[in-house]
């Protein structure tokens, strides 16, 4: 398959306004290029080696997304370079993110991940977590951190309605957050939301951020 002609019919599909991140895991540099020189930058890992190592080897211009778990001693490995950090759901997490983003004289960008889907598999925070950590003291104490919106990911499901109905709980959600603690902060906007299987219900709930896979590079072959 073309990676390059993959990503532009997706694109012509895209709203302008949604954000396309082109998940790469597991996938060599190669077919990064390709996709990196038909004009895309935005890229997503969801581990800290194979991120930092794919960072080493390819255009310093890309946009690095972390967009799996992320464990607070592996923050020290991205945080000179990461662009976006997606899975935050933790206080713990976020001390971390910001100490090293002090070391690194930056201001690091962070979604709170909040849990939508039904598996227990799925990592995140619901709305009271969210709030504790927005009103902790510790919170307001970070300078080199900004939360840019939230993250979730569905039930992995053919239930159209119960992929819906959980996109719409995190509209519902960022909503509130957004009124209550970032009311007037336009950099609060995102809502990173839908994969290959459910990105086009996302759009239509309202994801400003999409994260694309198999639909691009083809399906994965673990080792």
């Amino acid at each position: 398959m073309s990676v390059a002609r993959e990503l532009e019919n997706l694109k012509k599909e895209i709203p302008e306004n949604v954000n396309l991140v082109a998940v790469s895991k597991t996938k060599p540099a190669e077919q990064i290029l390709e996709a990196y020189n038909s004009g895309h930058k935005i890229f997503g890992e969801n581990k800290v080696q194979e991120l930092s190592s794919k960072h080493e080897l390819l255009p310093k211009d890309i946009e690095w997304h972390m967009i799996g778990h992320l464990q607070t001693n592996k923050v020290k490995y991205i945080a000179p370079f990461v662009t976006l950090i997606h899975g935050v759901e933790s206080l713990k997490l976020l001390t971390a993110i910001n100490k090293e983003a002090l070391k690194n004289k930056r201001i690091i960008d962070c979604l709170l991940q909040v849990k939508i889907a039904a598996e227990d598999s799925k990592f995140g925070l619901d709305q009271t977590d969210v709030e504790q950590i927005l009103e902790s003291v510790e919170f307001k104490q970070f300078k080199n951190i900004r939360i840019l919106g939230l993250m979730g990911m569905a039930t992995y499901t053919s239930n159209a309605d119960m992929v819906r109905d959980e996109f719409r709980k995190l509209v519902s959600i960022f909503k509130n957050i957004r009124q209550k603690y970032f009311s007037g902060m336009p950099d609060f906007k995102e809502l990173s939301m839908g994969m290959s299987a459910d990105y086009k219900i996302a759009i239509e709930e309202g994801s400003t951020m999409i994260r694309i896979g198999s639909l691009i590079f083809g399906e994965r072959v673990y080792p």
